[in-house]
This record gives C-alpha cells, structure tokens and sequence, in this order.
C-alpha cells in the first residue's frame, strides 16, 4: 500500500510510495495545481491501470472566485501520468466521486464545490475523449464531502453530500438509475454554527446497507478557532430503504474525517476520527481518536494521540500486512500552535 497525498501549500500532489516493507520514498506526480485537497483513484478511461481524479479549490481560504477545477491524472503506464483539467472556471471544489449514474458503462464523477457565497453539487456525465458534461444537483454553497453508493437498494449508485455554512444538511441524492436524481434532506441542524466537517460511508451495524458517518467540528468561522461544545461524531442509520436515524456516539472538539474500520478485530465496525480545531493547550486536547463498538452500537471512546495537533485528514489501510490495520493521518495548520505539527503520518499498533 502507498499514500497519495494532497498539498496545498505546495500546490501538489505526490505518491509515497512503499519501496519495500516500511520503507517510503515520496515522488511529486504533479505540480502547480490550485490548491489540491482531494484525490481519488479509479480507473476512469477503463483501459486497466488507475488513474487518479483531483479535487482543485484554487484557494483554501474563502473566496468567491471562479478558482476551481477537476483534473484527471491519466495513467499511461510506468508510472507516468499525463494531465486532463475536465472542469475549470468554477466555484472551489472541494471532494469527488466516481461511479456509473446513468448505466451507460461509462465512469461519472460526482462533485462538491464548497464555492463562498455561491456553490454546487454536480455530476459529471463522461462521454469519452476526457469529454464530461455537468448536471447541477444543487446550487447551495458550502458543500465539503459527496460520497457514491447504493443507499436505498435499488441497485444504482446515489450520491450523499454534506453541506456546510448556514445550511448543515447532509442531502441525499436518490437515484432512478438513469442519472435522474432527487435531493432529499436526510439530516439538518438548526444550529447555524454546527461546523459540518466530513462524511463517510460504511455498514457500521452490519445489517446490509450502508450507514453515514458524520462528524462536526469546522472552526474557521470564528475569530479564534478551537473547541465548541456540539462538536462530536455522529451516525445516521440506514433502514435499507433510506430512511435514517440519528444517533450521537461521541463529543469530540473539532472533529474530522470519520472512518469505519474494525480496529481491534473483533468482527464489529469501529471508528475513528481526527480533531482539528481543539484547545491544544489543554491535556485531554485529543487529535486520533478510536470508538470501539461492543458488538451493540455502544462504543467506548480510546484517545490514540494528543500529538501531532491539528489533523484534519484520516484513512485506514493495511501497510505492514499484519493481520492489524494501519491509520493514515494528514494535518492542516492554519493557526498556532505551531511546535507539534505533522504533515503525514501512518499509526501502527503497538
């Protein structure tokens, strides 16, 4: 297994890459890229290698500029990868998907673009030659994760997206499975400042369907960021049909990046998250923490580190193929403290 990573500061992306067991080395794949902070591997052109999507804002900070775009780093083999901008001149965006939304055996993309004042949910429908055209979902700013898979078993994929600012909704898009969606708002927050941070998708109760994992706990709205008191981790709970329920697992200040994983190999999903807006001053000021399930959907919070701080990215593969799961963390430092700070970082159990 190997690390993609997106870096906006650098405006690149490079590939560490596991030359042998525990040994990395990094290779930049791409450089003066506007603001990458999302990429997603799949084998877009499906001629057998991966090639990766990248989500661009252009400008990490809040601006109402048309800065975005979606590149495509096609896969020619030996390594070596030639550039495709599909989408420019649009709001930032923010993550991406692929799946077939239309049946047509082509691979689609869908699209979150966080925008400022305005903003989008898009699919891209591919229709060869690099060729896509864009179908608005919805035009609500804010948007920071979209995620693809069957939710109400009808055998298409739909789309899930999570909408920040003012709105804090998570919006299912449900799909007739010739690319015709309907939104419907599955989950909303009547705080204003609830700080939307991050979704995923897992069967966390085993029961067959997939369930959203969701987390809050974005504090660049405020004068100095940090902890607020409704930040926590969240899980909705699919009936198989769509319909979903709530349940709050866990507070945790500045949460980011849930993850279902069965970390101590039991046979139940866990979770993890990341925080990244906490009062790093304080002890109990958590940035890796696990929520281990009894087998019940009850879990036990585990704290994993207070240090490095300020961890905004986090994913889970097996490196050292031990029988026990790696995490991945990425960090995202956008004001002090600055003495413990970690751009990538992979977590081992001891």
């Amino acid at each position: 297994m190997d690390v993609l990573v997106c870096d906006a500061q650098s405006n690149s992306l490079s590939w560490i890459r596991q030359s042998t067991s525990s040994r990395y080395e990094e290779r930049i794949l791409a450089d003066q890229l506007p603001a990458p902070v999302h990429s997603e591997t799949v084998d877009i052109d499906q001629d057998g290698d991966l090639d990766i999507l990248l989500a661009c804002m252009g400008q990490v900070f809040p601006n109402n500029d048309l800065i975005g775009s979606v590149n495509v780093l096609e896969n020619t083999g030996a390594e070596r990868y030639v550039s495709h901008e599909i989408v420019s001149d649009t709001y930032r965006v923010t993550d991406l998907r692929a799946g077939d939304f239309n049946g047509d055996g082509r691979l689609d993309i869908a699209v979150a673009k966080f925008g400022y004042q305005q903003g989008e949910i898009a699919w891209l429908e591919n229709q060869g030659g690099w060729t896509f055209q864009s179908h608005t979902l919805s035009r609500l700013p804010g948007t920071v994760n979209v995620a693809v898979e069957d939710l109400n078993g009808n055998g298409s994929l739909d789309i899930v997206a999570i909408v920040s600012q003012q709105y804090e909704e998570i919006h299912l898009f449900e799909n007739d499975g010739e690319g015709n969606f309907s939104d419907r708002i599955v989950f909303g927050s009547t705080n204003e400042d609830f700080g939307s941070s991050g979704i995923s998708l897992c069967d966390l109760d085993q029961d067959g369907d997939y369930d959203i994992l969701y987390t809050n706990g974005d504090g660049f709205d405020y004068a100095e960021p940090g902890a607020r008191p409704w930040h926590g981790v969240q899980w909705l709970e699919n009936d198989g049909q769509a319909q979903f329920t709530y349940h709050r697992v866990a507070d945790l200040p500045g949460a980011y990046s849930p993850v279902g994983i069965d970390l101590d190999l039991d046979g139940d999903v866990d979770i993890i998250a990341v925080s990244g807006f906490n009062e790093w001053s304080k002890a109990e000021a958590y940035s890796l923490v696990a929520y281990l399930n009894n087998g019940d959907e009850e879990f036990e919070e585990i704290p994993l580190a207070s240090i490095p701080t300020h961890l905004v990215s986090a994913s889970v593969a097996n490196f050292e193929g031990d029988a026990f799961p790696e995490i991945v963390t990425g960090g995202f430092h956008a004001y002090p403290p600055w003495g413990t700070m970690s751009r990538v970082r992979i977590w081992s159990k001891r």
